[in-house]
């Protein structure tokens, strides 16, 4: 599971001109899912998402996480972030999970973030055509892998 965690002051989702989810201070989380991964992936790579203390504290480091700052979270699916590259132009996605796995485990992330915040996240739509805005504060752009945990 592949997280790509940007730091903003403000990011949306919309669906057909319509805004499904929208945040001021926090993270945009962009969430690619792999058909190895598993409720373990899940936790674990929420909790490191919850606990990124990457947002300024008073003397300007970076060391304050999302809950102190109080921000929100826009977590948006996003299958491309499996994507390989290396034959020829065409990437092909033959490493990103199904829907038949990916969705639950995408709706786990959602639940286990929800319950982590104490309040509920903003999400955009599994496999929709998705128009994603934000305003990137830094910019601070991470990336997380939980296969790559050691």
């Amino acid at each position: 599971m592949i997280a790509v965690i940007q730091r903003v002051s403000e990011a949306s989702v919309a669906i057909e001109g319509e805004v499904r989810g929208q945040i001021g201070v926090g993270f945009l989380v962009l969430l690619g899912i792999t058909h190895e991964d598993t409720n373990e992936d899940v936790e674990w790579l929420g909790r490191k998402i919850v606990g990124m203390r990457i947002f300024g504290d008073e003397e300007g480091k970076m060391n304050l996480d999302l809950k102190t700052v109080g921000g929100n979270i826009l977590l948006i699916s996003q299958f491309t972030l499996h994507a390989n590259t290396k034959k020829g132009n065409r990437p092909s996605f033959i490493d990103a999970a199904k829907p038949d796995i990916a969705i639950p485990l995408y709706q786990k992330m959602t639940a286990f973030l929800n319950g982590e915040m104490g309040s509920p996240i903003q999400c955009g739509e599994f496999g929709a055509d998705m128009k994603v805005s934000l305003l990137n504060d830094g910019p601070v752009t991470i990336i997380i892998d939980s296969k790559n945990r050691i």
